[in-house]
């Protein structure tokens, strides 16, 4: 006997728990990942190695994590999103174990680069778009409340992970993080199915089906795509290299650490307020998303222009002022690039989609840290690194112009119509002509 689906997303109940194990898959990947630069320096003394081999560590996770996120999603959409994300928790362990015990960087670049990121690109995207599916009114909220999970593990990583550093050596700690970071597995279990009324009726019949690559007949999902691999090309650089700036600063290895956390904490409220501002439906998503983005983009530049502190006593006050800046700002914009998803391609579609915009991100993700690194090599500093890609994610802004809505328009609005049943569960969007036409107190808004 078949379960009858629900008439839409559930909005809340064990939507809530879906949303904290997607908070701890977030912090668990991208908040580790963030953290880890702390211990680039000791890779670099170790190995006897520079700053943009090393760079290849976070370059190479990020990029296996991203382009292998359709796989994720696909295995998801196949077998369901608990199995996976639990069998992508055991392997990200591994990989953490296996570093652990490396002797040249190459074991490091299987290890955490390939291993890891593969663990990684299995439970991200399926998580996230288990999120979204179990919210329509509250859904930029709930997957912000679970992108928080990045700066709030970024927050309580920075400094515990130089303190390990500190005790135990980078071997030590990469141990202690495998052990951290099979907490994955338990919070893939979590995910309970959902069945939803715009679901595809039968399971795909082809690998590129499952892979979701049809959705690139989307103009607006082009769009998408196109700025958001120009974005990820900068977007991911302070991940890797915001404490080895802070460190060529002048601060000390906690100062560096009080940095990270400076812009973790900006990270983690803005992820909340944004999620809240962006279900009132008082602006649209794209036009958010736009905004947002160039106002990450400006961040990057003012933290690469901040200028060289005293000594390693100092607190470095400008530096973690930028950082704050670039968190608030880049935290906005995490939750509004996937809720905006729904919007464009269907509820139906979202996990797939979430997959196809991770991979994309990898393009700049493999990219933007070892340029990076090789500025910073060029240069002695990381200043020309960080005004880089500011400048690349002010151009994938620029692009995102072209999606629907990114633009004020000057035309009356008509009151917006149900949307069909193959878009899936559209998200909230301004109630225009609240009341009838003749009614004095109606009010007119604009398209955009």
């Amino acid at each position: 006997m078949m379960t009858p689906k629900p008439t839409g997303p559930p909005d809340g109940g064990w939507g809530w728990v879906v949303a904290a194990a997607g908070f701890a898959v977030n912090g668990l990947s991208y908040g580790v990942l963030r953290s880890l630069g702390l211990a680039f320096p000791d890779f670099a003394e170790y190995f006897d190695r520079n700053a943009q081999e090393t760079a290849w560590v976070s370059a190479l996770a990020l990029a296996v994590q991203q382009a292998a996120s359709p796989v994720g999603s696909a295995l998801s959409t196949r077998w369901g999103a608990r199995p996976v994300v639990m069998v992508g928790g055991i392997l990200t362990s591994l990989g953490f174990v296996f570093s652990a015990f490396a002797h040249s960087l190459l074991h490091l670049y299987l290890g955490l680069g390939v291993l890891a990121g593969s663990g990684w690109a299995l439970v991200f995207a399926p998580a996230l778009g288990t999120v979204s599916r179990y919210f329509s009114r509250r859904r930029v909220l709930a997957v912000g409340l679970a992108l928080t999970g990045n700066g709030a593990s970024s927050l309580l990583l920075a400094p515990a992970l130089q303190l390990l550093l500190d005790n135990f050596g980078w071997r030590g700690s990469l141990l202690l993080l495998g052990a951290v970071t099979l907490h994955l597995t338990p919070c893939g279990a979590l995910l309970r199915p959902l069945a939803l009324p715009g679901d595809p009726l039968a399971l795909p019949r082809s690998p590129l089906a499952a892979l979701g690559l049809g959705l690139f007949r989307h103009r607006a999902f082009l769009v998408l795509t196109l700025g958001t691999a120009l974005v990820g090309v900068g977007y991911f650089i302070p991940y890797v290299h915001l404490a080895p700036h802070a460190l060529d600063r002048g601060l000390g290895g906690y100062g560096a650490a009080l940095v990270v956390a400076a812009a973790a904490v900006g990270d983690i409220g803005a992820r909340l307020l944004c999620g809240w501002l962006a279900d009132q439906g008082w602006v649209p998503l794209p036009r958010l998303l736009t905004v947002f983005g160039a106002l990450t983009g400006l961040g990057l530049l003012a933290v690469g222009l901040v200028p060289v502190v005293g000594n390693e006593d100092s607190w470095g006050g400008p530096l973690l002022a930028a950082a704050g800046v670039y968190g608030l700002s880049a935290g906005s914009y995490a939750p509004l690039i996937f809720c905006v998803l729904p919007e464009l391609v269907g509820i139906g579609n979202v996990v797939q989609a979430t997959g196809l915009v991770m991979m994309l991100l990898s393009l700049g993700g493999l990219l933007g840290p070892p340029l990076s690194g090789f500025l910073r090599d060029e240069t002695g500093d990381f200043t020309a690194s960080f005004l880089t890609c500011g400048s690349f994610v002010l151009s994938g802004s620029f692009v995102y112009l072209g999606l629907p809505k990114a633009l004020p328009s000057c035309r009356p609005a008509s009151r917006p119509g149900t949307p069909p049943p193959e878009m899936g569960e559209l998200l909230p969007v301004p109630q225009v002509a609240l009341l009838s036409p003749g009614d004095p107190h109606s009010t007119l808004d604009t398209t955009c």
